[in-house]
């Protein structure tokens, strides 16, 4: 099996576009355009408040929180998690992620996928500003 070639092994967060929505800083760390198949990575800040809207992906998505408090919402169920702890969330299923705590809360997000589309729950894509 060949190595992958990617467009450069290392990626400086800092060199990165930041976007926004109401209450949440954004960045992509990897994705198709640095050369990934079936991987992407977001980071994200949320404020105290703050909520992703109700969505869903067309792929797993994997979300370690490094800092903050959180509510996962989905399949009717609210799943409160913190620091150290791991989301784990099927291809598909709506949800939605709010920051409960006092603090921002500080987030890593993986996706089996190198384009990640989302659909907001009238299953219509949802444009995002990244």
């Amino acid at each position: 099996m060949t190595p992958q070639a990617f467009s450069t092994p290392i990626v400086s967060h800092a060199d990165l576009p930041v976007a926004h929505i109401p209450g949440i800083e954004h960045r992509t760390l990897a994705n198709d355009r640095q050369g990934l198949h079936d991987l992407t990575v977001w980071q994200q800040t949320m404020a105290p408040g703050a909520a992703t809207p109700p969505h869903r992906h067309d792929a797993e998505e994997v979300v370690v929180c490094h800092s903050g408090q959180g509510e996962l919402h989905m399949e009717g169920r609210v799943h409160r998690f913190g620091p150290n702890c791991s989301l784990l969330i099927p291809r598909n299923v709506p949800h939605q992620i709010f920051s409960v705590g006092p603090e921002p809360m500080f987030a890593t997000a993986i996706f089996a996928t190198s384009t990640v589309e989302v659909f907001g729950p009238d299953d219509g894509l949802m444009e995002l500003p990244w």
